[in-house]
């Protein structure tokens, strides 16, 4: 029997790019630190993006966040974006994490399409600001938002979605071999509801009453 090599570690960027390869020029040089009116349109179109976060001694959080398309994203000029919190579960591991280290890493999606938008900065958590009127949702107002000062801003391409396929619906099966979401969290997060009372909470005509407050 063949015996499988034993890991090896890279543990210099010298190694990495002896591995990878050097990008081509346009790849390297393509972050941005302002936004352009293509951004600002991809900003506006979007209705989900991941907020990468890491805490002062290193433990991260990527959190989504999702609203209509045009209230995702606030933009408060060429260099700064706002969005809104939203009623969730009041962990704020991200929020938690911007206090002690406000870098921040954010993915901008628009359903079928393969490139995103990435902007990477520094953020702070507001709790009040003129443009929070602009912010409402189904009568919401946020009662904070993560305001991020961009340091970089570039497109990525789409290798990621098309190997996935994830934006293929013939290769869908959310109800496939993993448990619904009532069946996770009666067994892994052992919620005192019976399940039949999970089934009803997660019914998306229950479950969606409460997403704005």
């Amino acid at each position: 029997m063949t015996t499988a090599p034993a890991p090896t570690d890279i543990g210099t960027v010298e190694e990495l790019v002896a591995l990878l390869g050097e990008p081509i020029a346009r790849v390297r040089d393509k972050g941005r630190t302002a936004l352009l009116d293509v951004d600002r349109a991809w900003l506006a179109a979007t209705p989900f993006c991941v907020l990468a976060t890491s805490s002062a001694d290193g433990r991260c959080d990527a959190s989504p966040k999702g609203d209509p398309a045009g209230r995702l994203v606030h933009v408060v000029d060429d260099t700064t974006i706002a969005i809104a919190e939203r009623p969730g579960n009041k962990r704020a591991d991200g929020y938690k994490n911007i206090l002690e280290n406000p870098h921040v890493g954010l993915t901008f999606l628009i359903p079928g399409r393969g490139d995103t938008l990435r902007i990477n900065g520094r953020a702070r958590l507001v709790r009040e600001a003129p443009y929070f009127d602009e912010m409402v949702v189904k009568g919401h107002r946020p009662v904070l938002a993560v305001v991020v000062d961009i340091e970089e801003i570039f497109f990525h391409c789409a290798k990621a979605f098309l190997r996935s396929a994830l934006w293929r619906p013939e290769t869908w099966d959310p109800d496939g071999v993993v448990p619904r979401r009532a069946v996770i969290a009666h067994d892994v997060e052992k919620s005192d509801l019976s399940l039949d009372q999970l089934d009803d909470y997660y019914r998306p005509e229950n479950y969606e009453r409460g997403m704005y407050g």
